[in-house]
């Protein structure tokens, strides 16, 4: 039975707003000069964003927020199907597109699409349905949790492996499978079985990494960004140069330095380091501050919660995004291999931004309703 609380998280679309606020504020400055030279127009990525990214994602959001939570359960195997579908299709080549090596996008003729960001979420929803079933079975906790729990799940994570590794998404497929072995394990399963999962998830990455050299080149990186200044270091270098020269309050709104062609993927992977040039270490501060509540309100959902679905699928979604902010933020100060996920709510791109805020939307449906 379903009670219907009142009001959703305020809070917490406020925090979204802000995010969404600040990504459009820091596109509409990094991405001026590029639409001006290939379009003539200032303006033209900001609009694409808007018109392909948030306000799809925040009818589409709405539209979650509205939905019934048992018909999100009921639908959560085809939602899945449905994703692994499409990242099949990006290996037609009547239907992927290729770019900077690897076949992550579909194309629909007015617009493309990455399949393995609605991945992430349907993964969520899947796993957090099917576990939140198990755990009400009596025989839950019983020895053959092995074959109809454990089994099942390292099928489908290794359906999901083989698909991103051939996609060269080895950063998608980590955040992937780590989220799903964070619901996983607070689910209720066995530690043992959690803990053969982490180490299965490091033995893929070890040869995943291994096998492609320019990899381990991305961690070698880190611990000394000169090692190829002109190449591999080269991102990481401009980028430390732009939050460095932020400074304590930022070079100032528009004054950024380096994204006049010197940082590459402005306007995606790099675009905190331009925010952090023109804000500073106030404003990074601030954005960071941001998803740390965004975690927090996540979190006091989740704990409200008594349905087992609404739990494990709240904490899916704020480890997913948060872990996501984390890696991207962390590939431009350099204490992560850079990785080209895009920093949520902020970056551009349709894709990432639309599922984001279909998740928020279903995180607001849970708040405003408690299972009994």
């Amino acid at each position: 039975m379903i009670k219907s609380r009142s009001k959703p998280d305020y809070i917490l679309i406020f925090i979204v707003v802000l995010l969404l606020l600040l990504g459009i504020m820091i596109l509409a400055d990094v991405s001026a000069v590029f639409s001006q030279e290939q379009f003539g127009k200032p303006t033209y990525y900001l609009f694409h964003q808007i018109i392909f990214g948030i306000l799809p994602g925040l009818i589409l959001g709405f539209f979650a927020f509205k939905l019934n939570l048992d018909f999100i359960k009921k639908w959560s195997l085809f939602f899945v199907l449905i994703s692994l579908v499409l990242m099949s299709l990006v290996f037609i080549p009547q239907f992927g597109i290729t770019s900077w090596g690897a076949r992550r996008w579909l194309n629909f003729s007015i617009f493309s699409f990455q399949p393995s960001e609605l991945l992430k979420l349907s993964f969520i929803i899947y796993l957090s349905s099917w576990l939140a079933k198990r755990v009400k079975r009596a025989s839950y906790k019983k020895e053959d949790n092995w074959k109809f729990t454990f089994l099942p799940f390292l099928f489908i994570a290794s359906l999901i492996t083989i698909l991103l590794a051939f996609q060269k998404n080895l950063s998608t497929l980590l955040i992937i499978l780590t989220t799903g072995g964070v619901i996983y394990f607070i689910s209720g399963t066995p530690f043992i079985q959690t803990f053969l999962m982490f180490n299965g998830v490091l033995l893929i990455s070890f040869f995943l990494i291994k096998y492609f050299p320019y990899r381990i080149e991305r961690i070698l990186i880190i611990f000394n960004p000169l090692r190829d200044p002109m190449g591999l270091g080269y991102q990481l270098k401009q980028s430390l140069i732009a939050i460095g020269s932020g400074g304590l309050l930022g070079l100032g709104l528009g004054m950024s330095v380096q994204k006049f062609g010197f940082l590459p993927q402005i306007m995606s992977d790099s675009i905190f380091s331009i925010y952090a040039e023109e804000t500073g270490f106030i404003g990074s501060l601030f954005l960071i501050i941001l998803f740390l509540l965004f975690f927090l309100r996540g979190i006091k959902i989740a704990k409200r919660a008594d349905d087992a679905f609404c739990r494990l699928y709240s904490i899916g979604v704020i480890f997913w995004i948060c872990s996501q902010a984390f890696v991207n933020i962390g590939a431009m100060i350099g204490i992560m291999p850079l990785t080209g996920v895009p920093l949520p709510f902020i970056g551009y791109g349709g894709s990432h931004i639309v599922v984001e805020l279909i998740a928020v939307g279903i995180l607001l449906n849970i708040s405003k309703n408690v299972y009994k």
